[in-house]
């Protein structure tokens, strides 16, 4: 994996600069039989493709971890001659333009599927086979920087758990700046609070600062023991990159001023929130997709005589 990407960097940095350096040989080599009558557009052509060298070479550090950028790749390997065939039946672009689709699109579809492919088996659970008694057993184990588990903080009063991602996600961001103004209603109501996140602690823990929320329980789970034990599931395609996803996340990240930051942990989780009380689910939000917001005061809402707790060992939500 790591060496295709490399030959696909090595690929679009040379075929870029070439164009960028050379348009009207690259038009000619390239079938356009015609000078073009504007070879700058050629050359910007040249130039993004150059950029999505330097966006391989990154990926190949980690492909697993970058596999959006790979996805990105494909999609533009794939569209690109479905425009170019359409170009040519309109007779916009002569036939021989066509040549330069099999180096620079078709023979990368393959080794690119192979790759999202293997990130999403990576991204599986692998403790599907566990019993329900050790899926529940890290909210009485898993510690947080105070030193309490999820049980012992339930059993002090009703806690919402709000499962996060990880600390470049902006709605990770988000939903921490949702919480900081809405944290003295949920201790009017009693209700404590606590994160659990996938990625790098030092990490989440300057952005819990920066929220003012570093004093709050912080489990650190990479190793994902807590999200099985509550269920929470990984998210298609859609439910991370959709394009309703994609608005609300430019939205947040520069409309709100949240921003990017980069990957960490497995970028398929999905997020949640769950109200825990002497160790037993009593009211949840399940993430449909990532950009889902939930209000944190709703479900920390004093509990309702129909409510019905249920201990996550025999949760089948």
């Amino acid at each position: 994996m790591r060496v295709t990407l490399l030959l696909a960097a090595a690929y679009n940095i040379v075929w870029g600069a070439a164009v960028v350096i050379a348009p009207a040989t690259t038009l000619q080599w390239a079938g356009f039989v015609e000078p073009a009558r504007y070879p700058q557009l050629w050359q910007c052509i040249g130039m993004i493709v150059g950029v999505y060298g330097i966006g391989y070479f990154i990926a190949a550090g980690n492909p697993f971890r970058h596999w959006p950028i790979v996805l990105v790749g494909l999609l533009g390997k794939i569209l690109g001659p479905i425009g170019m065939i359409a170009a040519i039946i309109n007779e916009s672009l002569p036939l021989s333009a066509a040549r330069t689709i099999l180096t620079n699109d078709l023979i990368w579809w393959i080794p690119f599927s192979m790759i999202l492919w293997q990130a999403w088996k990576w991204t599986q659970p692998h403790a599907a086979s566990l019993s329900s008694s050790e899926l529940g057993d890290p909210i009485r184990t898993l510690k947080s920087q105070t030193g309490e588990t999820l049980d012992a903080l339930s059993r002090k009063q009703p806690t919402l758990v709000v499962f996060l991602r990880h600390a470049g996600c902006t709605f990770c961001r988000e939903a921490l700046a949702d919480l900081s103004a809405q944290r003295s209603q949920l201790a009017e109501q009693n209700v404590g609070l606590a994160l659990v996140h996938l990625g790098d602690d030092v990490a989440m823990q300057a952005l819990c600062n920066q929220y003012g929320l570093g004093d709050v329980p912080r489990f650190c789970d990479p190793e994902r023991r807590l999200y099985q034990a509550f269920q929470l599931k990984l998210g298609t395609l859609n439910a991370l990159i959709g394009p309703k996803v994609i608005w609300r996340g430019l939205r947040a990240a520069f409309l709100s001023r949240h921003g990017i930051g980069k990957f960490d942990g497995n970028v398929f989780q999905l997020p949640g929130v769950f109200l825990l009380d002497h160790g037993r689910i009593v009211r949840e939000f399940r993430h449909a997709t990532a950009a889902d917001r939930p209000d944190y005061v709703e479900l920390a809402c004093p509990l309702n005589p129909i409510d019905s707790p249920m201990t996550i060992e025999t949760s089948t939500r």
